[in-house]
Formats: C-alpha cells, structure tokens, sequence
C-alpha cells in the first residue's frame, strides 16, 4: 500500500513514515528559529551582543535547514532538486558573508552584507517555492511569484543597506581621501 500523506495546517506532507515526519518536524522548527534571528540580526544594532549573536544562531540554524532539507530532498529526488539548489546556494551565500567578516578579507562589510541578505533572500525563496501554493493569500499567486518576491522584497532592502550603511560609507570615505592621496 503507498504512503499516501498527509495534510498539516492546510499544507500537504507528502509521507506519513515517521522518519519523514521527524525529519520535517526538526526542518520546520529550526526553520522557523532561522527566520527569527534573521530579522533579529538585520535589525539589531551592528555591534557587539545581540547583532552578532543572532548571526550566529542564524548561521547554525541554517545550516541545520539545509542538513534536514538535504535529508527530505534525497528522499524525495528528484522533485526537490530546486529546493536542494536554493538550500546550498543559501547557505553557500551565509558561508562566504560570515568568512569574509570573520576573516575581515579586503571588502569584508559589502561582502559580509551581501553574502547574508542573499541567504535569507534565498531562504525564504525556497520557503515559497515550497509552501505558497498551499498558504492563504500566496495560493492565488502565479507561481512565478513564489520565486521572485522574497527577491523583489529583498533587494531593495540589500541595495539600501550597502549604500547607506555607516561603515559602508566610512570605506568609501577612506578609499577616496587615499584616491586623493596618490594623486
């Protein structure tokens, strides 16, 4: 007899193995924990205590999603490739945006920024690709909107952010007075 699913809270659970359901029990939980300290790093004072410990939460939490994402995408191959590609793309994003502060490479804050507003942007992506034909509101979008509206939100936030971060601004202020220097 197939595992036929089931639906939880209007979403659909394409297995009701309970190795599936724990995994996708864990996945929405430490999920749900990334989008939290996301917003709580983003919109938190950028220094020390509660910016960059959210970012770590965030970082960890995310790579626990993209471990149990892996899990169910495998077990669901190949109809969750898409959401295997966005899962290391984001996390791949966080990788390179907390290395390039971590190790305060040359650029490191638009790197930093960059690397971490694509990953939430990515995350969310593959929370709507996934979830949105199913979710009040989302469900009578086209499915070209589950796709590109966490970017649409998005970048303009990640284009604010770079242009008028104050230490964004103070490497640049530095960059021209040593442009004028050498001249």
């Amino acid at each position: 007899m197939p595992d036929q699913g089931i639906v939880i809270l209007g979403i659909p659970i394409p297995s009701r193995s309970p190795g599936f359901l724990a995994v996708v029990t864990a996945h929405v939980v430490v999920g749900l924990g990334c989008v939290i300290t996301g917003l709580v790093a983003m919109l938190s004072t950028k220094r020390a205590g509660r910016h960059p410990t959210a970012g770590t939460l965030y970082y960890w939490s995310l790579a626990l999603v993209v471990a149990s994402m892996s899990g169910l995408s495998v077990m669901r191959w190949p109809a969750d490739i898409h959401l295997f590609v966005l899962g290391i793309l984001s996390f791949g994003a966080a990788t390179v945006g907390r290395a390039a502060r971590r190790g305060r490479w040359r650029g490191w804050l638009r790197l930093h920024i960059t690397g971490m507003g694509l990953s939430y942007i990515l995350l969310l992506t593959a929370f709507y690709v996934d979830n949105g034909p199913n979710l009040p509101l989302w469900r009578d979008l086209p499915s070209l909107a589950y796709w590109v509206a966490p970017a649409l939100v998005g970048a303009p936030i990640l284009i604010r952010a770079l242009l008028r971060h104050p230490l964004v601004l103070g490497d640049r202020t530095v960059a021209r007075s040593k442009d004028a220097e050498g001249s």
